[in-house]
């Protein structure tokens, strides 16, 4: 599936391609309409369809989390994945034995995903959560006007590991997150989506009180 990192009015690279498919089925006929896909898609991340590795912006708490993943994954999730195993191969026939291989594919998945996060905090680049007082800034509830479409909404700016757009969390490697991040309350900004799309937003109200308590996003 499509990497969910960017915003709702954040449309693909007419060059994209997933699974050698244009990208260009997911680009909004109208920001709305792009809404109601539910699916976003990080164009400079996603090739033919993988992921390509790159630094993650994390901050020391995002990094905490990932450690204590891992730890329980390595200490509980596999011990408990290598027990279901051996019970379903204890049941005989495995060329019709569902459980063995559902049992197999679980135990997989979570080696998968312990090298995922492994390989995250390898390449991360650490950022501070701090901003200033008036300024937009990680963990920050922003209230924005978006000139094109008369609306106002409330995001979350957040980093990329912990966005999530139909929740209203922005990354801050996003073209939203980018170019609000360290404004001020008045501020109209421009969004610079791709080279052929952009749009205007005002900063109408920051709220500081927000914290890093999101979960991290699956692979």
């Amino acid at each position: 599936e499509p990497v969910q990192l960017w915003g709702q009015r954040d449309c693909p690279s007419p060059k994209a391609t997933l699974n050698g498919q244009s990208l260009l089925q997911f680009a909004p006929l109208s920001n709305k309409s792009f809404a109601k896909t539910g699916v976003g898609v990080n164009c400079n991340k996603t090739v033919t369809g993988k992921r390509m590795d790159m630094q993650e912006q994390l901050t020391k708490s995002d990094v905490a989390k990932i450690e204590a993943e891992i730890e329980h994954r390595k200490l509980v999730v596999r011990k408990e994945a290598i027990e279901a195993v051996k019970e379903a191969r204890a049941h005989g026939d495995l060329s019709e034995n569902f459980e063995y291989y559902a049992a197999k594919r679980d135990k997989n998945r979570n080696e998968s995903r312990i090298r995922y996060l492994e390989r995250m905090l390898r390449t991360a680049k650490i950022v501070s959560d701090e901003s200033g007082a008036d300024e937009v800034g990680l963990n920050n509830l922003v209230e924005l006007y978006f000139e094109e479409d008369d609306e106002t909404e409330k995001v979350k700016l957040v980093t990329s590991i912990r966005g999530n757009s139909l929740d209203g969390r922005i990354s801050i490697e996003s073209p939203l997150g980018k170019a609000i991040q360290g404004h001020r309350v008045g501020d109209r900004v421009h969004v610079q989506v791709n080279e052929g799309y952009g749009y205007e937003v005002v900063i109408k109200a920051i709220d500081k009180s927000g914290d890093d308590a999101d979960g991290i996003r699956g692979f």
